[in-house]
């Protein structure tokens, strides 16, 4: 096991031993549970991991729901680490909603301890097996299903489900916002089909710094290339960024793009590595991988962070 995975591990062992002995303590999971007429007259209170989660809950509860995020703009959810204040806010949801596919580490043994106490989604089962992406030498699969915006529409099912399951007084409001949300989406893949036919198709090559784009080349047409895999947990090899440099240098890339998530240092060293190779690739971004932006700015909603990344992409592929 990598380094990176097992301290993420550890962390969240502490914080399941801390959920278990709250439990036991705590009264029976028959009195824990919220009684939908209470809920029919307050917010529902919810904890979701990342802020992309957190986003899909604002969008389908609307003023229904109390969100709150275990993870804040920027934070790699590969390599988060569980912390006291976390215990909180799991103890005091109606509801969790998490991303699952192995997004966010070990915390799925969390959830499983917490599911006693309130009830827990996981929006990344709502995409069928065989639309999932397995990349080479990998066992589990990629879980940046939100960069297809047709599988983002489908995770945003099971949201409606849990809410309209904890207050059904309300149900007809969540189904409603659910489909207007989805026409929404609807919209934005539209728009990125559209946008995506500025750039020749030879162009059309996404090197980002680390694999969390491959939804977004199979749905919209591009190759991607990620110095680090599906999860950033390991460090890149020495290997891994000749081996991209000679790409860069062989294709005549002439942007690759940083990430908010992950550390810049790793593209300066294939930049660095291309340059020896006599060609010169410009670092471009930063694009939204893993986190949205900061709440009220445009990127801090997932429509609003998916555009920047195109506008992004678009820019820096013509030469703008």
């Amino acid at each position: 096991m990598r380094r990176g995975s097992r301290q993420v591990g550890w962390g969240w062992r502490i914080l399941l031993i801390v959920v278990i002995a709250w439990g036991l303590s705590a009264c029976a999971p028959t009195e824990r549970r919220v009684q939908a007429a209470e809920l029919a007259n307050r917010r529902i209170r919810v904890t979701a991991t990342t802020t992309i989660v957190a986003d899909l809950v604002r969008q389908i509860g609307g003023d229904r729901v109390e969100v709150i995020s275990l993870m804040g703009p920027g934070v790699d959810p590969h390599l988060y680490k569980a912390r006291e204040s976390d215990v909180w806010k799991l103890m005091r949801a109606d509801l969790i909603v998490y991303h699952g596919l192995h997004l966010e580490a070990r915390m799925a043994d969390v959830l499983a301890g917490m599911n006693r106490w309130a009830l827990v989604v996981a929006v990344g089962e709502a995409i069928p097996p065989e639309q999932l992406r397995y990349p080479p030498g990998e066992r589990i699969p990629d879980p940046h299903i939100w960069f297809d915006v047709r599988l983002w529409k489908r995770a945003a099912e099971p949201v409606a489900q849990a809410l309209s399951r904890l207050d059904p007084t309300h149900a007809p409001q969540y189904r409603a916002r659910l489909l207007a949300y989805q026409q929404e989406l609807d919209l934005l893949d539209a728009w990125i089909r559209t946008e995506v036919q500025r750039i020749p198709p030879e162009q059309r090559v996404l090197v980002t710094s680390h694999d969390a784009f491959g939804y977004f080349g199979q749905a919209y047409g591009f190759e991607v290339r990620g110095l680090l895999g599906i999860s950033t947990a390991a460090e890149a090899g020495l290997a891994d960024v000749q081996a991209l440099a000679d790409f860069l240098a062989r294709r005549r890339i002439r942007a690759i793009f940083v990430e908010t998530s992950v550390p810049l240092r790793y593209l300066e060293a294939v930049q660095e590595a291309a340059r020896a190779r006599g060609w010169s690739v410009q670092v471009s971004g930063p694009l939204f991988s893993d986190a949205l932006g900061d709440p009220g700015s445009p990127e801090g909603t997932y429509i609003g962070m998916i555009r920047h990344n195109v506008q992004t992409i678009l820019q820096a592929l013509q030469g703008e």
